[in-house]
């Protein structure tokens, strides 16, 4: 993912490890609701990403505190994203410029079950050359991460249907009319990143 994500944006990832929810500050530990273990434990495994990103950006000491929205927020100039699913956290950041807005999704690299491939995929997506067992699963991941971008920018709820995906073109758009680039990786685990850029609609 390093090497396909855009030169300005950091990215990372870390096995979720039991202890890994220490890793939250106090104030972020005061804002995420969740209490199962496994959630918080998720949590703060992205933050620690996160905070180590930005930390090599010479941001430290700064809590990433969950909005109401459940989006989390970056300290100014920034943009980011935090994702896990079970077994593995992911974070995207980078400075607010060239780049407008972030989001940031890992699945695990499975084939999506069908029930869901019927909810998020619509005839306008095109999977293209993705590894067919995998598209569906890259698609879910592209519309999570895409959705995750734009919401900062236009505070407007999308459901799957509301965002067109094209993976061989690696683009996307959205019924608010927002053109979003992705970049993507099937191994070890589904990740797409989505990223809004500065002059785009």
């Amino acid at each position: 993912m390093t090497a396909i994500a855009p030169a300005s944006v950091r990215v990372g990832c870390r096995l979720i490890r039991h202890g890994d929810e220490a890793h939250l500050l106090a104030g972020e530990a005061r804002s995420i609701p969740a209490r199962q273990p496994a959630m918080r434990r998720a949590s703060g495994a992205a933050r620690w990403i996160a905070h180590g990103l930005l930390a090599d950006m010479g941001i430290s000491d700064v809590a990433i505190l969950r909005a109401p929205s459940g989006a989390p927020v970056w300290p100014g100039g920034m943009t980011g994203s935090l994702a896990h699913d079970d077994d593995m956290a992911v974070a995207a950041v980078a400075p607010v410029g060239r780049i407008a807005s972030l989001g940031i999704d890992v699945e695990p690299a499975q084939p999506l079950p069908d029930e869901l491939q019927t909810l998020v995929a619509t005839p306008a997506d095109r999977t293209g050359a993705a590894p067919l067992h995998l598209a569906g699963r890259i698609l879910f991941s592209a519309k999570e991460a895409v959705y995750k971008a734009v919401y900062p920018l236009d505070r407007e709820i999308l459901g799957y249907e509301d965002i067109t995906v094209d993976l061989d073109a690696r683009r996307a758009a959205t019924k608010t009319g927002r053109k979003v680039r992705l970049a993507y990786c099937i191994a070890p685990r589904v990740v797409v990143l989505a990223f809004v850029e500065a002059n785009a609609g």
